[in-house]
């Protein structure tokens, strides 16, 4: 028998379509790109193993990314004072108007998906990815 996959392909389907929403509002960002500015504009100043821990790239992915938010002029690599091999990725401030956009882009979409939720259901549907998260990591 063939189980149908309900949450993988609908997951898939969703994150494409926040991609494309991205798109139409910041034409110019990538996904990954949109979704660590709005990480460092939530967050402020962050090192790159918190930057990998929040989105889970790999880590030459995230580092590509970073090369190009640098090149762009949006983000800074500063040595971590705490370990010189590693680095505290900031936004310069024309990152952080870019940041700033594109976050409250997001945000109105959030905002329109959470009002016709209740918070039990949006509770709910938070505890349903993390469990996915988990079982995907342990094999």
């Amino acid at each position: 028998d063939l189980m149908r996959l309900e949450l993988i392909f609908s997951i898939h389907r969703a994150t494409h379509r926040i991609g494309l929403y991205i798109q139409r509002h910041a034409p110019d960002l990538t996904q990954a790109e949109a979704h660590i500015l709005c990480h460092l504009y939530e967050f402020g100043d962050s090192a790159v193993s918190d930057l990998h821990r929040a989105f889970a790239h790999k880590r030459s992915t995230l580092t590509s990314v970073l090369d190009r938010l640098d090149a762009r002029g949006l983000v800074t690599r500063e040595s971590s004072p705490k370990d010189r091999r590693s680095f505290v990725i900031g936004l310069t401030s024309s990152g952080k108007k870019k940041a700033a956009k594109i976050h409250r882009q997001l945000e109105s979409l959030e905002a329109q998906v959470l009002k016709t939720n209740d918070r039990r259901a949006v509770e709910a549907f938070g505890q349903v990815i993390h469990n996915l998260e988990e079982k995907a990591e342990e094999d």
